[in-house]
Formats: structure tokens, sequence, C-alpha cells
């Protein structure tokens, strides 16, 4: 397989990221290769998102909302919920974890003081960078014309059919002998889809939801298309910042966090390059036991995020803390990974020479190279490690059991 083919494949390192970092190499300005490393790490972890949600009031928005960020409808920090529209003016939640990320709980559309004609003006349309749209029941005028505005300004929106879980509930009791999920879903999707035939819309997808219920029905095919539709250091915070739902969920952000291992490997092995005693190691370990604490929040195994996830499924603390492996863990500290680093001198070699045979670049930065490859090493093993303990921290808090 050839270099590039490679790089395009496992999306390690884009070409452009390769040329920057190879012309100030040549230039023998280690500096400025490891500043615009570091920029483009910085960009990625402050990206702003600003998503709109919206529709008729009582249609279960602020209920996504609280959903989207990992929460339940009677914490401290959840949007207020209601059948009565609970929603007078734009409210911005942000992510517990993640502040760059913004979800706006917008007033109910089509009320007395919020009528479609001018709703757009009134919730400062130009900050959110897309709109999803929900109804309980059917999508009625009201939704239509608000997508029709939104597309007209060259926004993205997104139509969610929510409470489908409340819908499979009732047909169950009404018609018990005669139930079948997947052909009432179909019925629910076909019926909006229909309906926004008739108004001439456009964008005819709609994602079937249960804000109780995350990672079942469309929420999945949801997050796919919004991946794809956002702009690429968008789409890393959007996947980030996910509620820790499903499997699938986990791997993904496992997968989004290995891209970005080389770029701080390479500021690893830059500041190597560095003749001063001692400074490598220390900035090793700095470098290792922040990504470690990114690590940790990201797939939930910090102390905060364990203890909201046992008061939400109703289990000790400890037993979501038994299902967990890695010592990294257990206890991020400098004196932990001082020892694990110095241990894992073999297994940074292997790797610098692996990695090294598809970016020749990294080559010429030799004072740096064991360096690098102990840190790339190292992260790739946290990663893989921690998203296996994720993945343990799921299933006893769904099913009692690990994997």
């Amino acid at each position: 397989m050839a270099d590039t083919d490679f790089l395009k494949e496992y999306e390690i390192i884009s070409q452009e990221e390769i040329d920057e970092f190879k012309a100030a190499v040549e230039l023998g300005d280690l500096t400025e290769a490891a500043s615009k490393i570091m920029e483009s790490l910085e960009s990625m972890e402050s990206a702003q998102l600003n998503i709109a949600i919206t529709g008729e009031s009582g249609s279960g928005k602020s209920s996504f909302v609280n959903a989207m960020r990992g929460l339940g409808d009677e914490e401290e920090e959840s949007a207020k919920t209601g059948v009565d529209e609970t929603t007078m003016e734009p409210t911005a939640y942000h992510h517990p974890q993640y502040p760059n990320i913004t979800l706006w709980d917008l007033p109910g559309i089509g009320t007395p003081n919020f009528q479609a004609h001018s709703y757009l003006e009134q919730v400062n349309f130009e900050q959110y960078d897309f709109f999803i749209i929900i109804a309980s029941d059917r999508f009625k005028s009201n939704h239509v014309k608000l997508a029709r505005d939104i597309q007209e300004m060259g926004k993205k929106f997104y139509f969610v059919r929510s409470k489908v879980d409340q819908d499979l509930i009732a047909s169950k009791e009404r018609r018990p002998s005669t139930f079948d999920e997947g052909k009432i879903l179909e019925s629910i999707r076909r019926n909006c889809i229909e309906n926004l035939k008739k108004e001439n819309v456009k964008s005819l997808q709609v994602f079937l939801l249960s804000s109780w219920k995350l990672a079942m029905y469309d929420f999945p095919l949801l997050q796919e298309t919004l991946e794809a539709e956002l702009p690429k250091h968008k789409r890393h915070a959007f996947l980030l910042s996910l509620p820790n739902i499903s499997s699938q969920v986990l791997k993904q952000k496992k997968e989004a966090l290995q891209q970005n291992i080389w770029k701080l490997a390479t500021v690893s092995c830059t500041i190597a390059a560095i003749p001063v005693p001692g400074l490598s190691v220390a900035c090793d370990t700095a470098i290792l036991v922040k990504a470690l604490r990114d690590y940790c929040k990201t797939f939930g195994l910090d102390e905060e995020s364990l203890a909201n996830l046992a008061k939400k499924v109703n289990k000790p603390i400890d037993t979501l803390k038994a299902a967990i492996k890695s010592p990294v863990a257990k206890e991020i500290s400098a004196n932990l990974v001082f020892k694990l680093l110095t241990k894992a001198v073999g297994g940074g070699l292997m790797a610098v020479g692996y990695f090294l045979s598809f970016v020749p670049v990294f080559g010429s930065v030799t004072a740096g190279g064991i360096s690098f490859g102990t840190t790339y090493y190292m992260l790739k093993s946290f990663l893989n490690d921690l998203e296996k303990d994720a993945q343990n921290v799921l299933c006893v808090a769904l099913y009692e059991t690990e994997i």
C-alpha cells in the first residue's frame, strides 16, 4: 500500500498538514512546526457549535436538549420541560463537559408571541449552525414555513419526529395481537413525509426519535447525517460531545481521538530535539496526563460522569467503577504516567519505526524519534484500554454484565 493510500484510509494526517510540517522542518524551525500542530489541535478542541432546537410547544424540544447533553429532565442544569410552553426566549444550554457546544432551546413556533412570519428574526437566526425542527405528531404548516425560511437563508435543517416510543406503547396496548414495531415506525415515517410532500418541501428525510431512548430508532442515522454535513473541525467537536449511549458511539469517539495522536506525539518529538536536560520527559508526562484526562472525560470515565450515570441507571457508582480495568482510568497522576513512560521505550521504538515508514518527513527529526514513538505508542495503548473500559461500564449500566 502506498504512503498516501495508508494516510487516506486511516485519516491520520492530511496532505496539507504534512506539507506545512515538512516545510517548517526543512527550514530548521521546529518551534514553528510545533506551533502549527498546536494551532490545529486547539482549533478542533475549541470549535464553537451552536445547535438550534425548535418546533411547536409541547413537542419535546427541551427533553431533546437535555438528552443531547447527557442529562435527565430533573437535574439542576437541565432545560425546563412541560406540556405547556416553558421556553419564552432563546435559551442557551452549554454542554456540561464541552462548553463550546451550545444547544439553544427556542420558543415554540406558532405561539402568540412567536408567529412563523417573524420567528427567525426573533430568535437571532444567524448565530446557529443548523436547526433541528421537532414535531410530536404530524408536521404542520408552521414547520414547513420555518423550513423554507431556513433553506432560503442558506442554513441546514433536519426534521425530527419525537416521542415515537409513546406511539409504540399506545399501539401495543390497543392492538396487542397485531403489533409490529417495524410497520408502525414505517407508517409514522411515511405519514410525516407525505405531509411534507403536500407542502412541496425539498428535504424529505425525517428522523424518528425518543429522547428517553436516544440510542434507538433513527438517532444513529441523524448522527451520521450531521457528521457528514458538518465542517471537519465542528464534526470533531460534535462527535466528542455526544452522550455515551451505545457501543457504536464509543467506537466513533475512539476513532476521532486516534486521528489526533500523531499531533501530540509530534509536539513531543519537537520538544525532545531541544537540548535541555529533563525537558522532554517533563513535557511528555504533561502531554500524556492532559490527554488521559480528556480521554476519560470523553468516554465518561471521570468521577462526575460516573456519578451522573450511576444516578441515571439507579446503580451504585462502585458497581460501575468495578468494570474499569485500566489503572490510568482510576488514577491519572504525573507519577503514574512517568512510571509508565519509562517502561514504554521499547514499544515506542517499534511504533516510531512503523509510523515513520508511512510518513517519511518525520525521519528528519531524528533527535525526537524515540520521544515521538513512545508518546504515540502510549497514547494509542491508553486510548484502546479506555475505550474498552467505557464499553464495559456501558454494558454494566445497561445489562449488568461486562463485554
